[in-house]
């Protein structure tokens, strides 16, 4: 399924670029996008100089160094394989997340999205929107709890060694996003 799916997005990816000369991407993390992404950094007729990359989510209160970083995961996974034009990730471990959210909603606000890379959690959450979530909320990013649930997932993924080690705060895009 990753190598399909990797496939679409990099079809949708050159079209943006044909069409209008760059192309603007969100992308996620999970083992769910491990086939994807490597099949996506394999496909080399994506102009990735030509893209502009948002990141979906990210822990509220770890460092880039930690193993369960959201933008260590894509750094290594397809930052750094494919190198693209100008990259926006999620500082988690920003001192005011409330002041993040701001800076990479007024930058996201100014794009049009072409494809985002995204899975939905086993609880049901699209980026760190647990459900319940606000499909009301009108900023692109946004400082979240994170249930039990979604934080037992992390937990089984591998990312943590405990529950209590899961950060309870998240920073996300937006449903609405």
């Amino acid at each position: 399924m990753g190598k399909a799916a990797a496939a679409e997005a990099a079809s949708i990816l050159i079209s943006a670029i044909k069409k209008k000369g760059n192309a603007v991407l969100v992308a996620a993390t999970g083992a769910s996008q491990f086939e994807f992404l490597e099949n996506l950094t394999r496909i080399s007729s994506i102009d990735w100089s030509k893209t502009t990359m948002f990141h979906l989510d990210e822990y509220i209160g770890i460092p880039e160094t930690h193993p369960a970083s959201f933008r260590k995961y894509l750094r290594e996974r397809l930052i750094d394989k494919v190198h693209p034009g100008t990259v926006y990730l999620i500082k988690g471990d920003a001192e005011n997340p409330e002041l993040e959210c701001q800076h990479l909603s007024e930058v996201i606000s100014e794009k049009k999205i072409d494809v985002a890379f995204v899975g939905i959690g086993e609880n049901g959450h699209l980026a760190f929107n647990d459900p319940p979530a606000d499909f009301e909320t009108e900023r692109p990013y946004i400082v979240v709890m994170l249930d039990e649930a979604c934080r037992r997932q992390q937990l089984s993924e591998g990312w943590f060694k405990t529950l209590d080690e899961v950060p309870k705060r998240a920073i996300s895009m937006s449903i609405r996003q």
